[in-house]
Parts: C-alpha cells; sequence; structure tokens
C-alpha cells in the first residue's frame, strides 16, 4: 500500500467512511504522540503473573491513526448488529496474558486495539496488521487489515471463528 493511499476518497465505502468521519477520523489523521504515549503505557505494565505486552509498529501505525475514536455505526448492520467501539489499547491493559496466549496459539504477537463496551469484548491486532475480537463466548478473526476490520464492524458482518487448539 502506497502511502498516498492513505487520503484516497475511495479508501472505505461510503457507510463505513460516514461511520469513521463521525467519530473524527480524516483520512491522513495521525496522531504519533499519543500512539506513543499508548505504547509506553503498555510497555511498562506487566500482568501480576508476569505478563507483558507486545509493541510493535503494526499496532503503533493502527493507534496513530484510529486511536481515541469512538465509533458508533448507525443502520441495521448486515448479518449482525453493528458494534459499537472504542479504539483505545488501554482497554487491554489488564489482557496482557490473555493476548499472549492467544499470540501463541496464532503463531504471532497480538497487541490491544480497543473494545466493544457492550459485549466486553476486546479488539487486538496481530504484527502483520491482522484484527481480532476476543470476548467471552471465543476468539473471532475480524479481517486481515485494520481497514478491512472497521469495515466489518461497522457493516455489521459476521466474524470468523477462530478454532484453535488450546
Amino acid at each position: 500500500m502506497h502511502h498516498t493511499d492513505r487520503t484516497s476518497t475511495t479508501r472505505f465505502p461510503v457507510p463505513i467512511d460516514a461511520a469513521l468521519r463521525s467519530a473524527g477520523w480524516l483520512p491522513g489523521r495521525w496522531d504519533i504522540k499519543q500512539a506513543e504515549f499508548w505504547a509506553d503505557a503498555l510497555r511498562e505494565h506487566t500482568s501480576p503473573a508476569g505478563h507483558r505486552h507486545a509493541v510493535f509498529p503494526a499496532a503503533v501505525e493502527a493507534w496513530a491513526e484510529f486511536g481515541g475514536l469512538h465509533i458508533t455505526p448507525t443502520g441495521p448492520g448486515r448479518q449482525i448488529a453493528p458494534a459499537v467501539f472504542h479504539l483505545d489499547p488501554l482497554h487491554g491493559l489488564h489482557q496482557a496474558r490473555t493476548l499472549s496466549d492467544l499470540g501463541r496459539a496464532l503463531s504471532t504477537d497480538l497487541s490491544p486495539l480497543g473494545a466493544e463496551p457492550a459485549t466486553h469484548s476486546l479488539l487486538a491486532i496481530d504484527t502483520t496488521g491482522r484484527v481480532y475480537a476476543l470476548d467471552h463466548t471465543g476468539d473471532w478473526y475480524l479481517g486481515p487489515t485494520i481497514d478491512q476490520a472497521l469495515a466489518a464492524l461497522i457493516s455489521g458482518t459476521t466474524p470468523t471463528r477462530l478454532t484453535t487448539a488450546s
């Protein structure tokens, strides 16, 4: 993906673009200071059992562009109700062990991305930019990129259940 694609008017489908813009996103949004604040907060945190957060470029880039947004989609949703979610990695501050366990199962590292408060679902991103949701019903794959994951959440597309041997 070329950097110029970030400001393309056709990056997101219209309803996705509208939901992101009403939450305060604009093409080219890039708050690296806030992203670095979150990176430091996560790096400094260790769970009681000694688990630490993974912080890597794909996560920092997602936080810089989308961090802090409260997204409240309008409309019925394609297959399931659209998710209302808050993109703030500190929602996952106390989930280092959960993220570490799933990351190990998927042979990658996971970093928190945000949460769906209504379902107590945690959103996470891996080192290649794939996005997941973790909740009491299981672990879900939302898409290969943050763009596709946001589109799935906003449009109410059913995510794919991960089947990982525990």
